[in-house]
């Protein structure tokens, strides 16, 4: 075989007991953690996020080089189309002003506090999430799932919320104009929790992103990837989801990619 390709026996030896460079050995580890990585979260993370992953690790790799071994691997996120809810806000009720006015910052936890409701169906008919988001680390503080959507839906949310948080200071609320937030008995709710209330603008999507962009990717993440048989079904997937994979694993670029949790536990940690 030597003799057709033209190599000594020696040379051929040679290359047999040569190791492996360097530079494929890194190449081969980075593929190993980059395969972890992905697979750790749920197939859903991109080459941005898995390449904030591994700085956080201290591993030193250029974006694009984790964008190359995932093609190189074919790893490609699973995440789908979005999703857009809205709740009904013609009504007679009165609607707080909006206070919060796109101002999407917080310096401590459990300064403001954002709130929405969103819809998930199911082979049984629809299934509705009504969730709290504390906006100094995206967690999702309180939530609430019902097959109506009632003031009962959100009252129940911001209950645990506030039972979980156990804010001390005055808490901002903000929702949308909707009739289960506006309600005698949610307004009354917010005052004996000692909360300041604020509304979005009518027919502006905007002044209530965070929270819509949550539940947007809930329905990226989950929602759309899964088929729900049962209420009941959705129910044991989402809470899954939120306590343990968005709360406690999902890194997030508004929070200098940690997580809800780490961010959380940082500041008490500071403090």
């Amino acid at each position: 075989m030597c003799a057709v390709f033209g190599i000594s026996r020696s040379g051929y030896y040679d290359w047999t007991r040569r190791k492996e460079s360097r530079r494929s050995k890194r190449h081969e580890r980075l593929k190993k953690q980059i395969r972890r990585i992905f697979f750790d979260h749920r197939l859903l993370y991109g080459s941005k996020k898995i390449w904030e992953v591994l700085k956080k690790q201290g591993v030193q790799v250029a974006e694009k080089t984790v964008a190359r071994i995932m093609k190189e691997l074919g790893l490609k996120s699973r995440t789908v189309r979005k999703y857009k809810a809205t709740t009904n806000s013609k009504h007679n009720l009165p609607v707080a002003a909006n206070v919060l006015n796109q101002q999407f910052q917080a310096s401590v936890p459990n300064q403001v506090w954002m709130t929405d409701i969103t819809y998930i169906p199911t082979d049984e008919g629809w299934l509705y999430l009504a969730s709290v988001m504390d906006l100094y680390s995206r967690k999702i503080v309180g939530f609430h799932m019902d097959e109506r959507m009632t003031k009962s839906l959100v009252i129940r949310a911001l209950d645990q919320a506030y039972l979980l948080q156990k804010p001390r200071g005055e808490v901002l609320h903000h929702s949308d104009r909707g009739s289960q937030y506006a309600s005698l008995e949610y307004q009354e709710r917010l005052k004996t929790y000692k909360m300041k209330g604020s509304m979005s603008r009518k027919g502006n999507c905007y002044d209530n992103a965070c929270i819509e962009s949550f539940h947007s990717v809930l329905k990226k993440e989950l929602v759309y990837l899964a088929k729900f048989k049962t209420r009941k079904e959705a129910r044991e997937r989402i809470f899954e989801y939120i306590t343990c994979f968005y709360n406690g694993k999902r890194i997030h670029s508004s929070i200098g990619y940690f997580t809800p949790n780490q961010y959380e536990r940082m500041y008490r940690l500071a403090a």
